[in-house]
């Protein structure tokens, strides 16, 4: 058995968005009780993590990070269409993830006690995003 739904999210610019609540709903929506959930973030300057749902200084803690390494207007980039965040936003999703798999057990993403998802928006400006959760596996 095989089920498919899109998530939209409304960012309001750079940072972390918990999707937990929406990923959860299409898993117990599609009816499947034992299998696995793929979440694909259709988007190249947008990822997925996989995060600590307890204390926001975590997330907070990892965009400090990436400013670090992938700080916006660096001159060593050409690609700036799109504003000094452009290509600094392509890399930082290059470095981490765009999709997440996620087993399922009693119609639930079987998640630890303090793990959340999320979608971590690149772009200082707002965005829509989209991504897309399937779900395979038996009732």
């Amino acid at each position: 058995m095989i089920a498919q739904a899109e998530i939209c999210i409304d960012t309001t610019g750079r940072g972390t968005y918990d999707i937990s609540r929406d990923v959860q709903a299409a898993v117990r929506e599609s009816g499947i009780g034992v299998g696995i959930c793929h979440v694909f973030v259709r988007h190249t300057s947008a990822s997925l993590m996989l995060c600590e749902n307890a204390d926001p200084s975590v997330r907070r803690d990892l965009e400090t990070f990436m400013q670090r390494q992938v700080p916006d207007g660096d001159p060593m980039f050409t690609h700036t269409a799109e504003g000094p965040d452009d290509m600094p936003a392509h890399v930082r999703s290059v470095l981490t993830q765009s999709d997440l798999n996620i087993p399922i057990r009693d119609g639930r993403c079987a998640l630890g006690t303090w793990q959340g998802v999320y979608l971590w928006e690149h772009r200082t400006a707002p965005h829509a995003r989209r991504v897309l959760v399937t779900v395979q596996g038996e009732p």
